[in-house]
């Protein structure tokens, strides 16, 4: 297609959602491509020799580089406008995601997890102003629900995927092939991604710090912080506990772990149209109730030792991410109605920052925690009982970003 073409292509008038589905894929491609690793963990971990606690660290290097990069991401993202970040930024992390196949041993594994955690940086805070822009605000809660299930569309396509072609060819061609799937997604944001959004001169500088500072990003932060230690033990460990715990065949972990992000999928969606029903009966009321039945779904987690069978864990991992998922799309939708269209990036980038410093955390703790006591009883009865105290916090705190309007 020449470059007429698409520039003509590109001016079409395109319906909202349509857009907002677009926004959605890239989500899953950047969840394909990172949650390749932990899909093949035990293969790749017998290969290059490595430790839990040095597959922890894997998870931190990634998360400390995104913390990093979301929020001057998200800034840029608003100057500059999605289209172009969000292309530009899926080449890169379509060739550090195949730079993964060249890894061999500890030291290159982690220099390509803070590669891949820079490149993919922009991914959330573009995805989100192009939700939080292209939809009317009686639509955003359904259109970041819908937002939200990109991501678990990758982490369930990922592991029989990758699974499969490490079986077949070696875990370096997994890498490869999940590399250049993704690369199919970047004719259709050309075509169908968002407009520019024009700034108005007040909006130009000065709106990082005072989004910082405010309670309603705060509010975010808490929620946000309670409920990633949950979803991450899900996403990034569950292939390991199901050989480990349950004596599952490494071979055959993909059977089992693609239930848990389809369920995340139905949640997500569910949660954000039933809180953009309750945004049409009442603009700007409260999510409470709903944030509540979330933490209180994402809590189960800490009833695993208590399955019996990977069927059960699977059952367990699947209402956790559940909940997980209403309290991300009901912790961002709060957020995203408050702020002005040019601090949106900014704002879900600051969110995704949070999510890392978590993961940094969390990750090494976990492998530590595992390596030495060969259980992972107390790691998710821990992980799993933080979730519900979060939602209640999120319900009393104050929500008002009064320096940041909301445009609607």
């Amino acid at each position: 297609m020449s470059r007429a073409s698409l520039g003509a292509l590109s001016r079409l008038r395109v319906h909202p959602w349509v857009t907002a589905v677009i926004a959605t894929l890239a989500m899953s491609v950047s969840y394909l491509d990172r949650q390749a690793l932990a899909a093949i963990a035990p293969t790749v971990r017998k290969a290059l020799d490595l430790s839990h606690a040095q597959f922890g660290w894997l998870g931190s290097a990634f998360a400390l580089s995104y913390l990093v990069g979301a929020p001057i991401s998200g800034r840029l993202v608003d100057r500059f406008g999605a289209r172009a970040a969000l292309a530009v930024a899926v080449l890169l992390w379509s060739a550090v995601a195949a730079g993964h196949a060249f890894a061999i041993g500890f030291a290159s594994m982690i220099v390509l997890r803070v590669l891949l955690g820079a490149a993919e940086a922009p991914s959330f805070p573009a995805a989100a102003q192009t939700v939080r822009n292209v939809l009317p605000s009686s639509q955003r809660s359904a259109g970041f629900g819908l937002l939200f299930t990109g991501s678990s569309i990758g982490a369930m396509i990922a592991p029989p995927l990758a699974v499969r072609i490490a079986r077949d060819h070696g875990f370096r061609y997994a890498f490869v092939a999940i590399a250049i799937v993704g690369l199919a997604w970047l004719p259709f944001w050309l075509v169908f991604g968002p407009p520019r959004v024009q700034e108005a001169p007040a909006e130009r500088t000065g709106t990082f710090w005072p989004l910082l500072r405010h309670p309603g990003m705060w509010r975010l932060a808490v929620v946000v912080a309670t409920s990633a230690p949950a979803i991450g033990i899900v996403l990034n460990w569950y292939s390991q506990l199901l050989v480990e715990a349950c004596n599952v065949p490494k071979d055959d972990v993909g059977h089992y772990l693609w239930l848990p992000p389809l369920v995340f999928d139905v949640a997500a969606i569910s949660f954000g149209v039933l809180a953009s029903r309750r945004d049409r009966l009442a603009p700007g009321g409260s999510h409470r109730t709903l944030m509540l039945v979330a933490g209180a779904l994402t809590t189960t987690l800490a009833l695993v030792p208590l399955a019996r069978g990977p069927w059960q864990v699977i059952a367990l991992g699947s209402t956790t991410l559940a909940g997980g998922a209403g309290m991300y799309v009901l912790g961002i939708a709060d957020v995203m109605r408050r702020v002005a269209p040019t601090s949106a990036a900014t704002a879900s980038g600051i969110g995704a920052a949070v999510q890392s410093i978590v993961g940094i955390i969390v990750g090494p703790v976990v492998g530590r925690v595992v390596d030495r006591s060969h259980s992972w009883t107390w790691v998710v009865i821990t992980i799993g009982a933080v979730a519900l105290p979060g939602a209640i916090a999120w319900s009393v705190m104050r929500a008002d970003l009064s320096n940041a309007p909301a445009r609607h």
